[in-house]
C-alpha cells in the first residue's frame, strides 16, 4: 500500500490529520470532504477553509500518532 501524504500542494509528508469540511452552498449537511494534512500544514489547511466560512473540523487520522498540531483544532 502506498504512503498516505498531505493534501497541501507540493507536500509529500506523511499525513497524520484529517481536515473534514464541506461547502454549505453546494453540499448537503451529510456530505463531508476530507483533506489529509501533515503536522506542518494542518493549521494552514484548516485556516484556509475557515476563512471561507466552511464548517471545518480537524481529526487525528486513524493509525497516526498525534502531534503538536492538536492545538490547531
Amino acid at each position: 500500500m502506498s504512503e498516505i501524504v498531505c493534501s497541501r500542494a507540493g507536500c509529500r509528508a506523511t499525513a497524520a490529520w484529517q481536515v473534514v469540511w464541506r461547502n454549505p452552498r453546494i453540499h448537503t449537511p451529510d456530505r463531508r470532504k476530507v483533506w489529509l494534512a501533515c503536522d506542518e500544514h494542518v493549521a494552514y489547511l484548516r485556516e484556509f477553509l475557515a476563512a471561507r466560512d466552511f464548517p471545518v473540523a480537524v481529526e487525528a487520522r486513524a493509525g497516526a500518532g498525534s502531534g503538536p498540531a492538536e492545538a490547531a483544532r
